[in-house]
């Protein structure tokens, strides 16, 4: 799989016709070795016409096929639906089954290959869809959405917000962006990110690469080396003109007062400092470069959350093997899941955490989903109390 470019671009996903049939892997994936054209010849060959015993034994086979075939077909039939408060949930688990033992035909069999230990390496792609129940709204939502409420600038284009030349000539739009989107606290992990971090600690999760510049993977506890921040961070940030670099909480205060950070780590130099997130036209971080490693040995891939239109991450679903299983958590089916042309595609379509929590049911892990959200929010409790009692110190103190 080749990934268009090294840079973020504004574009959107487009399907590849020929995907199942000339789909790309890197040199290294085992998918690519070429296949002996003669093999089918010489095993020809090698099988004898003839004894009945063999006529019996290939008729019996041929029954148990018959049979294993026409239970697969009334399993692969089901339709679940549920209903949510805000949504309709729709699983998307009609698929013609196949005789092929790799081939996942419902999305039952993924299950239930989970369940046996059979999917070792589960690598999630993730968007702003994820965080939407966490408060933060999407991007592309027409009313609500983070690029609606960019009206009061006057932006040609929405996307100029992430665009860096436009940032070397006006930072203010994205710096009132900052201040809704840097982690502080203020929004908290739902059920896809505990669903990712479930998945870490059943020793399945290979890798998360996500969109999100939100650092809600982080604030629930999904270990850094898990992660690859494609399109960077605000943990850290680095000055326009010196290069040189500081850690993202040194110039918190001053972005959430409303103020463009300066650099202060150089002299004389007072160039804008901005947040490692990546604009468009910028390279992305080198980490995410190494995908080739982590998805030739991918066994079950998820995405969530995302709209597909941002290159080169959209590419990254071509680069598992065709008869990988891919399962799209997602308001609507988009990309390849439009016309779900691969067999091993699956959707869950609706409120991504009523899906989710759909799908932790059907695997048993409901039970550890719940635990998490319950300490969480026992913790939440407890700041909230601190908070109260701080507030009402300072008070007292003010009227002596």
């Amino acid at each position: 799989m080749q990934v268009s470019g090294t840079k973020m671009k504004k574009e959107s996903y487009k399907e590849n016709k020929e995907e199942e049939v000339t789909a790309p892997f890197p040199s290294s994936s085992p998918y690519n070795k070429p296949q002996n054209k003669d093999s089918k010849r010489t095993m020809g060959k090698k099988i004898k016409k003839g004894s009945k015993k063999d006529k019996e034994a290939t008729k019996a086979k041929n029954d148990d096929s018959m049979n294993s075939k026409k239970l697969e077909a009334s399993l692969s039939d089901m339709s679940l639906t549920a209903k949510s408060d805000n949504s309709k949930l729709k699983l998307d688990n009609r698929r013609r089954c196949s005789s092929t033992t790799r081939s996942m035909t419902s999305l039952s069999h993924v299950v239930n290959q989970i369940n046996e230990g059979m999917i070792k390496n589960v690598i999630v792609m993730v968007g702003a869809g994820i965080s939407t129940r966490s408060g933060i709204p999407d991007f592309r939502s027409p009313e609500t959405g983070l690029y609606a409420n960019l009206k009061r600038f006057q932006l040609e284009d929405p996307c100029d917000v992430f665009d860096f030349d436009y940032f070397l000539k006006n930072p203010r739009p994205f710096f009132e962006l900052a201040k809704e989107l840097y982690p502080s606290g203020k929004y908290l992990p739902n059920e896809a990110h505990f669903f990712i971090k479930i998945l870490h600690d059943r020793g399945i999760l290979k890798r998360l690469y996500t969109q999100n510049i939100d650092g809600l993977e982080r604030a629930a506890d999904i270990p850094e080396g898990k992660l690859i921040e494609a399109h960077g961070t605000f943990s850290s940030a680095t000055c326009i003109k010196c290069k040189k670099q500081c850690k993202g909480k040194e110039i918190k205060n001053q972005i959430f007062e409303g103020e463009i950070p300066r650099c202060h780590m150089t002299d004389n130099c007072r160039a804008v400092i901005k947040p490692d997130i990546v604009f468009f036209g910028e390279d992305l971080p080198k980490r995410f470069f190494t995908f080739q490693h982590d998805f030739t040995k991918c066994d079950l891939l998820i995405v969530m959350g995302t709209s597909l239109q941002v290159q080169p991450f959209a590419d990254l679903i071509n680069s598992v093997n065709p008869r990988t299983p891919r399962i799209l958590f997602n308001r609507e089916k988009v990309g390849p899941f439009v016309k779900c042309k691969r067999k091993e595609d699956f959707t869950m379509t609706g409120d991504i955490s009523d899906s989710t929590r759909k799908f932790m049911d059907m695997l048993g892990w409901e039970h550890q989903l719940d635990s998490y959200l319950q300490k969480q929010q026992k913790e939440k409790k407890k700041a909230r109390g601190k908070e109260i009692c701080g507030s009402s110190k300072g008070e007292k103190k003010t009227d002596r």
